[in-house]
């Protein structure tokens, strides 16, 4: 037994104290350094496994529908509106943040101009009519017509070059096929706002990236003249993203400050002494230290949620030092002491790790960071708490056995009758709720987990609508041997979905023929071009009796001579122009096969859609996105649970070789199993559907309850250390109520699932462990 320390002992406490920090600080700092944080929300996803799911993934991020940002500018007169709406569109295609920016201008940049001579081979208007002398004489009629209109500055350096407008044409060829009303040269929409589309380079789901690219949009709008003064209004999946992002970290916040206030103030009133408050975070930090460094050390980037999880999973980890403290007997050396508690809580610690380690044999990357971040953090805090902490105790501590409050509240859990057949009560009523329960047993829809304001959600649909901006579920997948072969079916496919449109099925398709015909179509188109002699003297026919000058057509006969020999337009060399970008979106090379991706708009009959794909012999399907992650969150359900299943068999036989006695492993195992059954029960009867999140959480109080049985099966039959028992894990206890009872009143379903399970996990392993622990009780009388 030690006595008041010495100088020495005190000076030995000071540099393992000073030591113990100083790693810490370093740690951080090398942390800090070398971390590396990834939004993306698809390392939450399992490996898809069939074509439709790695469509789905890929989609879900590069997707063109989910990096589409929807903007509408308003609060001031149109000109002004036309004004921002043109000085933010050319601001924002200046940004490489920003794939392609629309307002509805003519854009003559819309083909590079080293492309120009191509754009005989892209418009359709040979499909139909040919450069003959008729043909070119009613364009130029038009022309003068054009000339004396507004459009005319526009139309003057153009007109020698492009007397047809082919440029024009395929400007509003590439327009959205549902364009909003244009006036004063942009897009309007009915509530008089100039409306923009703009596609963003970043991943939709990267809420960071989408972040910083709203950010800029906003800072754009900023600097134009008037700009200050004019609201904008975004919206798409893109800013969904950040708006649950922020939305989730908001309240996380604010629940975390008050939750720890409140376990601060636990442990104060718990113990009595800010010294041992500090010193039981040590190992806590040093767990969390570790955790983030093995992630570091293991993968080249780490997610947000994955510490975000991490840190809330690490949470049992608090309840090594609270037991150390709690356990100490009055003038008991807390190295003897901690010797003495060591087996039963390297037990717990490693109980808590094999239930972890579920979520590495998932598969998952996220989940597998979670593991290892968790395992380490765990093995951490424990290995801390047993070899550092007691080293710096103080040398007098209060006993907690001696508490008046807590003798009778030791007395009062003592005289609880304790049944032999409660367990199978609870197992009856478990079935009983269960079979009561009604509607679906889980919870397969994503969107549920993190749903939108009503506002935000009418907001976009209004702006999709006026915007004509394609449907984000449903996908017109095309395969073929290679990407011409794509453009080709896209062509045939092409009659069928204006057949679609014009029987209002769906309000508009856009395949990838749209941008680029196919080699066969662009030879055709060639092949009508008249050579230079022919062309002259149609253009001579033309002019004839019209004010142009002679020779005023030359730089017209120079590109149409030059696109006689032109090599068909690639993919590859139209990646050139602006719209690039959009056409290698809906190109994808997969398994040695080619895909082109067709965007829908306003679906209205999905089974008209669907039999688009009739007859196409397997080269046309329809995508569902929705229904293919349904179906990947049910594979990732069932990775997790066969996961579980084996940490489960794992965790039976680490207990049973523990403890050493068949009987003393029911009385551990029995109550969480019980308890975990119990939550699920408690839930589906009160309408709660089972998402990913609650199996995450019952793990988590699956691991809490773990620690309650084991120390409340240890029956020493010593009442003071029965006290003791009970006091740590009452501390434990109201300190997971006190975090994850906060959580349960978020709005945010994710939080709040997380909290509402473990908040009832933490009651019922509780009452079941003291319930169903062996009981023997101590001879208080004789104690005194």
């Amino acid at each position: 037994m030690r006595g008041r320390p010495g100088t020495p002992q005190r000076v030995r406490v000071a540099l393992l104290a000073a030591a113990w920090l100083l790693a810490l600080a370093l740690l951080g700092l090398w942390v800090v350094q070398r971390l590396h944080v990834s939004t993306d929300l698809r390392s939450f996803m399992p490996a898809p496994t069939t074509p439709d799911q790695r469509l789905l993934m890929e989609q879900v991020g590069e997707g063109p529908g989910s990096r589409l940002l929807l903007l509408a500018i308003a609060g001031a007169d149109e000109a002004s509106l036309a004004r921002l709406s043109q000085g933010l569109a050319a601001k924002l295609k200046s940004d490489p943040r920003y794939a392609q920016v629309l307002n509805g201008s003519f854009d003559l940049t819309a083909l590079d101009a080293k492309l120009l001579p191509y754009r005989y081979l892209l418009s359709p208007t040979l499909d139909t009519r040919t450069l003959d002398a008729p043909f070119l004489r009613e364009e130029l009629e038009q022309r003068l017509d054009d000339l004396s209109s507004p459009a005319a500055s526009l139309l003057k350096d153009l007109l020698p070059r492009d007397p047809t407008l082919e440029v024009l044409k395929l400007a509003q060829r590439w327009a959205p096929a549902r364009a909003p009303e244009v006036r004063e040269g942009v897009w309007f929409s009915p509530q008089g706002e100039a409306l923009l589309l703009v596609q963003t380079t970043a991943p939709g789901f990267d809420p960071d990236a989408q972040q910083a690219a709203i950010g800029g949009i906003e800072a754009a709008l900023r600097a134009l003249p008037g700009g200050r003064a004019a609201r904008l209004t975004v919206s798409g999946p893109g800013y969904f993203s950040v708006v649950a992002s922020a939305q989730t970290r908001q309240q996380a916040d604010w629940i975390g400050r008050i939750s720890t206030l409140g376990f601060i103030a636990l442990l104060l009133l718990a113990y009595r002494s800010v010294s041992s408050l500090l010193l039981a975070a040590l190992p806590v930090a040093s767990g969390a230290l570790a955790g983030i460094a093995a992630l570091t050390l293991a993968y080249p980037q780490v997610h947000g949620i994955t510490l975000a999880f991490g840190f809330t999973l690490l949470g049992v980890a608090q309840e090594y030092p609270i037991r150390v403290l709690s356990h100490r007997r009055a003038g008991e050396d807390a190295v003897a002491s901690v010797r003495d508690l060591w087996p039963l809580l390297l037990t717990a610690i490693a109980s808590a790790c094999i239930a972890y380690l579920a979520f590495y044999a998932s598969g998952v990357n996220g989940l597998k960071q979670l593991a290892v971040f968790t395992i380490v953090g765990l093995l951490a805090a424990g290995f801390s708490t047993r070899y550092l902490l007691p080293q710096l105790l103080p040398a007098r501590v209060r006993d907690v056995a001696e508490l008046s409050w807590l003798v009778r509240l030791r007395a009062a859990v003592d005289a609880l009758p304790r049944p032999r057949w409660i367990p199978w009560l609870v197992a009856v009523l478990i079935v009983g709720m269960l079979g009561l329960a009604r509607g679906p047993f889980w919870q397969n829809d994503l969107a549920a987990l993190t749903p939108l304001p009503t506002d935000l959600l009418q907001r976009d649909a209004r702006l999709r609508a006026a915007l004509g901006a394609p449907d984000v579920r449903y996908l017109l997948i095309l395969e073929a041997a290679t990407p011409d072969a794509v453009l080709a079916l896209s062509e045939r496919l092409q009659p069928k979905a204006d057949r679609l449109i014009a029987q209002h099925a769906v309000d508009a398709i856009e395949l990838p023929s749209r941008y680029l015909p196919s080699t066969s179509t662009q030879r055709a188109r060639q092949q009508k071009l008249p050579d230079r002699a022919m062309l002259e003297h149609a253009l001579a026919q033309a002019t004839e009796g019209l004010p142009f000058r002679s020779g005023l057509f030359a730089p017209f006969v120079a590109d149409v001579e030059t696109a006689r020999v032109l090599p068909p337009l690639t993919p590859g060399a139209f990646a050139a122009s602006p719209l690039g970008q959009r056409l290698a979106a809906m190109l994808v090379q997969r398994d040695g096969r080619w895909l082109g991706l067709g965007t829908v708009s306003g679906v209205h009959d999905a089974a008209a859609l669907a039999a688009l794909a009739q007859g196409s012999g397997g080269g046309v399907r329809v995508l569902d996105l929705k229904a293919a992650a349904e179906s990947l969150v049910i594979a990732y359900r069932t990775r997790i649970l066969q996961a579980l299943l084996a940490a489960a068999a794992l965790l039976v036989l680490t207990i049973g070789l523990a403890l050493r006695s068949l009987r003393r492993a029911w009385h551990v195992l029995a109550p969480m199993t019980l308890a975990t059954f119990l939550v699920l029960a408690v839930e589906r009867v009160a309408g709660v559907e089972v998402s990913l999140f609650h199996l995450v959480a019952l793990i988590l109080a699956g691991g809490l309850g773990l620690h309650y049985a084991l120390f409340f099966e240890r029956d020493t039959g010593d009442a003071a250390e029965q006290r003791r028992t009970l006091h740590a894990t009452l501390v434990c206890v109201l300190s997971a109520l006190l975090v994850f009872g906060m959580l349960a009143w978020a709005t945010i379903p994710v939080l709040r699932a997380i909290g509402l399970t473990v908040s009832l996990g933490v009651a019922f392993h509780f009452c079941l462990s003291i319930l169903m622990a062996p009981h023997a009780p101590a001879d208080d009388a004789a104690e005194k």
